[in-house]
């Protein structure tokens, strides 16, 4: 059984950003952070059964519940929703690791939240994390250089029938020996074969277990 405890924080220019530990016990050293896509949220499937494989290793969880599809950031550039990203979400770790401390960490991005992967890898706390990167944003020159140099130990999952895919930037992973990637034939931006919900299943299960072996 685990404990769940959701707060908040006043994030970029006073909106408030939701977020939520569970643990499985005090003693805990490891924190598995998950950062969801803008409309892909932490009870999605990928981020939801993600979470069940953290806590059944008793790993902390951390899901940052921010919705940058909401009204307020209508008028935002993409730079500025960048900036917004990055604040919020440094500002949610920073909070929680206030109040507790870790000596290891899992960062599991969707998405949008592979940008936020790419800036918190160049941290020092975040040196030896073990990185997933689930649809990652390839056309995004941050976090492509991010994927490509990363020296921590990653997986990768992106579909070709993804609209952020991006084949020429993909085969480079090749020549980083820490990225473990996979490219999913036919799978879309949510991981999931368009009128097969079978088949998505499967790939599900595919996903989720290759996480649970990181």
């Amino acid at each position: 059984m685990f404990k769940v405890k959701t707060d908040f924080i006043k994030g970029y220019k006073g909106k408030d950003i939701d977020y939520t530990v569970l643990s499985t016990d005090e003693h805990v050293s490891k924190l598995a952070i998950l950062l969801p896509g803008a409309g892909y949220t932490a009870q999605a499937p990928l981020l939801h059964y993600s979470t069940g494989v953290f806590s059944h290793k008793s790993v902390d969880v951390l899901q940052v519940n921010y919705t940058y599809n909401d009204k307020f950031y209508d008028s935002f550039t993409m730079d500025e929703l960048v900036e917004a990203i990055k604040h919020d979400v440094g500002t949610v770790i920073d909070k929680v690791l206030e109040e507790n401390s870790y000596d290891g960490y899992y960062l599991v991005g969707k998405s949008l939240g592979t940008i936020a992967m790419a800036s918190l890898l160049d941290k020092e706390i975040f040196y030896n994390a073990k990185a997933v990167w689930l649809t990652p944003l390839l056309n995004r020159d941050d976090v492509f250089e991010s994927m490509l140099h990363s020296r921590n130990e990653s997986l990768c999952f992106i579909g070709d029938d993804d609209t952020h895919y991006n084949a020429e930037r993909y085969r480079q992973f090749a020549n980083n020996p820490k990225l473990v990637s996979r490219l999913l034939e036919g799978a879309d931006h949510s991981l999931q074969y368009k009128g097969d919900p079978v088949r998505s299943i499967d790939l599900l299960k595919t996903v989720i277990k290759k996480i649970d072996e990181l």
